[in-house]
């Protein structure tokens, strides 16, 4: 399937004109490589597959190239963890390269440093397609406590230098529900006074995770808010608009632009600045 910037643009006079300047860019630098971060059931496989516009699951290689059975990349006892350094390519656009963190908790401080290593090791790449590009970190609001040391210990200490950090909080319905159970235990009311004021305490409560990562030193540069990824009907247009806003220069802008098969919109906006 083609990116959707690959398209040719109806420009004002009426005929086809070509996004030639956006495809050099996006050419020079080749593959849109993103390191995304979140513990387990944070919904970061959902994520990927609908930014790749597939149900299908990736295929998963070494730092060799070597296609790698991803049934060994599920920990157990025996096989321990999975290995950040390889990657995540999605048959449906082999434009995007993901790289997996399971976050902080599981692995204490060992998985911190790993993270740290390969985002030091990526930085000094030469090549401008072998670098991270950005850091997705995925926080599930479905935990009572979704703000966790892993997330504090991360946005306090992980410098990612140039690459940009977008927080994507996700599982947002489940706020509603949350709030409901709350305000019924802590309150003693009814079902239905809860569910009249579940929005606003859950409002609050996402507004609170918000400012909690804000305060910290390395805070994000952007911040997504998604809910029912699950559902075939949702997709993930304010993750790419987002995530282009954030990115440093022309030229990532136009490889991860020209890269996503989410929005036309967003693709033509940014090929026609």
């Amino acid at each position: 399937m083609r990116s959707i910037a690959s398209k040719l643009i109806i420009n004002q006079d009426g005929g086809e004109g070509s996004t030639d300047r956006w495809a050099k860019l996006a050419k020079q630098a080749g593959r849109f490589r993103i390191l995304i971060v979140g513990r387990a059931n944070a919904g970061k496989t959902t994520i990927l597959k609908k930014i790749c516009n597939t149900t299908d699951d990736p295929e998963i290689y070494n730092g060799r190239g070597e296609k790698v059975d991803g049934s060994t990349l599920e920990p157990t006892a025996e096989r321990g963890i999975h290995d950040i350094t390889n990657e995540m390519i999605f048959r449906s656009n082999p434009g995007f390269t993901f790289h997996d963190s399971r976050g902080f908790e599981a692995g204490g401080v060992d998985e911190f440093q790993k993270v740290k290593k390969f985002l030091s090791d990526r930085a000094k790449e030469k090549k401008l397609k072998d670098q991270i590009h950005v850091i997705w970190y995925c926080i599930p609001m479905n935990d009572s406590r979704p703000i966790t040391n892993a997330e504090v210990q991360f946005f306090s200490k992980m410098g990612t230098g140039k690459v940009p950090v977008v927080a994507i909080f996700t599982k947002c319905e489940a706020l509603e529900l949350t709030a409901i159970e709350i305000l019924q235990g802590e309150e003693n009311i009814s079902f239905r006074d809860a569910a009249k004021r579940a929005p606003e305490y859950a409002k609050k409560n996402l507004w609170n995770a918000h400012l909690e990562l804000e305060k910290q030193k390395f805070s994000p540069q952007g911040h997504v808010y998604l809910q029912e990824m699950q559902m075939p009907h949702t997709e993930c247009t304010e993750l790419v608009e987002c995530t282009a806003s954030v990115l440093n220069g022309d030229t990532l802008q136009a490889l991860f632009v020209s890269t996503q098969q989410v929005s036309l919109e967003i693709s033509v906006r940014y090929a026609t600045k």
